[in-house]
């Protein structure tokens, strides 16, 4: 088993990142964070990964969820699903200024790819 999500640490504009139980919303590894509350992150994207699941299925779309991309003045906060076990997710959270999206996405599908839960 493997849940080192500390690689999280070299995308550019790294604010804090955790690995989350989707089920609870409780938190099995982090990195960084500072004056992010990490925790609270953790239980609040629970909800929206749950939420995006519900309207996946009322809507019938037959389809799952690659990453959640939430988009603030000053960060981006992304919300990806492990393809091994889409019950646990990693969130992360960057400071937009510094951060490179696209970049950012590939380097978190490789983070996530490593990780065996």
């Amino acid at each position: 088993m493997s849940i080192d999500i500390s690689k999280t640490t070299d995308i550019a504009g790294f604010i804090g990142s955790c690995l989350v139980d989707g089920d609870t919303g409780l938190m099995l590894s982090s990195q960084g964070g500072g004056r992010l509350d990490l925790e609270a992150a953790a239980e609040m994207s629970t909800q929206v990964l749950n939420a995006k699941r519900q309207a996946i299925r009322t809507l019938r779309l037959n389809d799952n969820i690659e990453d959640i991309l939430i988009t603030l003045s000053k960060q981006f906060h992304l919300i990806r699903p492990l393809r091994s076990n889409p019950g646990v997710f990693i969130y992360l959270a960057l400071d937009r200024n510094r951060a490179n999206l696209g970049m950012a996405r590939l380097q978190l599908k490789d983070v996530e790819g490593a990780i065996d839960i």
